[in-house]
């Protein structure tokens, strides 16, 4: 710590022994957080800027491994990020390994607090979407100031692991709390686990997708797989669908083929089976987003001129995603698609619009129900022979 906030100085050396303490209570803590921020300032202004950012992250460690300040901690990890991106200072594995055990550390010191007795569940789960926020802005960071289209990987698998976790908590007081807030869509269990899949996605981690899945989706209801369903799609089957063309858009389709194939390996309907369900008008069953998802990453392996088939698949989807949360983001993927790998361009005007909405990559992507649409079997047909009669 010395060496980070300038060695025998005086704020320097009152800050040392305040942490070096066995005991550090709210008050203590709240005086450490006051030093440490001046110290932050006071090396930006001097040009100090790697100082100036090692004293916010080893203070910041320092109270939560050692003391489990974690409202106060959070205080000073957003200075942290705040003067990492005044100062530009660029995006590295070291930092994305910082930000990491900030976070681990983080996350541990509010469960053992909440666990002891010491943190009302309400402070707790404040805090926990607190976390979220900060680890949002540290992947913006990551973005505007690394190397990676995005954002840096193990950024993204924080938000996205961040994300889950949040999305398991009592959401009545979030509701209650947030309503007005801009972020309200994005503090409710369905966004959070669809922010959850798209972070994954992008940090490519194709195999936790599936593991989250498996493990903690229920298996889809009868209405939900019913023909012309008014609720919501299965939970399970709109993430994957979700994690699927975040992937295929950033031209990732080595992982959409690994999630796609661990989804199939651990789910009990057959190959055979959901593809004739698909063409079938009768068998009263919604489309199937497997299915869906398994011939979109077989047209997009082949040319340009499989363009009519990535079509006709979207217009039989229509009613999926139609109502599914953010529809407008969900467009936003299916387009860069068409752009990417088809040549088709969207509108005029319409581009700049799309760019942005990938560049934000966080947030949305549930939704409702409906019929299938527009099917025709016959082309339905030709497709799967052209995909060589499988998946």
């Amino acid at each position: 710590l010395k060496e980070a906030s300038g060695g025998a100085e005086p704020v320097s050396s009152r800050l040392n022994s305040l942490l070096e303490g066995t005991e550090v209570d709210e008050s203590t803590a709240y005086e450490a957080l006051q030093l440490a921020q001046s110290q932050v300032r006071r090396h930006v202004k001097l040009g100090q800027f790697q100082e100036g950012v090692e004293a916010a992250y080893s203070v910041s460690l320092a109270l939560l491994e050692k003391h489990g300040r974690v409202s106060v901690a959070s205080q000073l990890m957003t200075e942290l990020v705040k003067a990492l991106l005044e100062t530009q200072i660029g995006c590295t594995e070291d930092w994305v390994s910082k930000f990491t055990k900030l976070s681990h550390a983080y996350v541990t010191a509010l469960k053992n607090a909440m666990k002891g007795g010491d943190m009302p569940e309400t402070e707790g789960n404040r805090l926990s979407r607190l976390h979220l926020k900060f680890l949002r802005s540290a992947l913006r960071w990551s973005d505007v100031c690394g190397l990676i289209r995005f954002g840096a990987l193990g950024m993204h698998e924080l938000v996205g692991e961040h994300s889950w976790r949040l999305s398991l908590l009592d959401q009545t007081q979030v509701e209650e709390e947030d309503e007005d807030d801009s972020e309200y869509d994005q503090n409710n269990a369905v966004g959070l686990k669809c922010e959850a899949v798209t972070h994954l996605a992008l940090a490519e981690k194709p195999l936790s997708i599936g593991a989250l899945l498996q493990e903690q989706c229920p298996d889809p209801t009868d209405e939900e797989l019913a023909a012309g369903h008014s609720c919501p799609p299965a939970i399970r089957d709109t993430l994957l669908t979700r994690a699927i063309l975040v992937l295929v858009s950033v031209e990732n389709l080595r992982d959409a083929n690994i999630l796609f194939s661990y989804y199939i390996e651990h789910h009990a309907r057959s190959q055979n089976e959901l593809k004739a369900s698909y063409m079938s008008k009768t068998d009263g069953k919604a489309p199937n987003h497997a299915i869906f998802n398994s011939m979109l990453i077989a047209i997009c392996q082949k040319d340009v001129k499989t363009a009519p088939l990535f079509n006709w698949l979207l217009r039989s989807f229509t009613s999926e995603m139609a109502n599914m949360y953010k529809p407008d983001l969900l467009k936003a993927y299916t387009t860069r698609i068409g752009r990417v790998y088809f040549a088709i361009q969207p509108p005029p005007g319409m581009l700049n619009t799309i760019e942005n909405m990938m560049g934000m990559m966080g947030g949305g992507g549930m939704g409702g129900g409906g019929g299938m649409g527009g099917m025709n079997p016959a082309m339905m047909q030709s497709m799967m022979q052209q995909m060589g009669g499988g998946m």
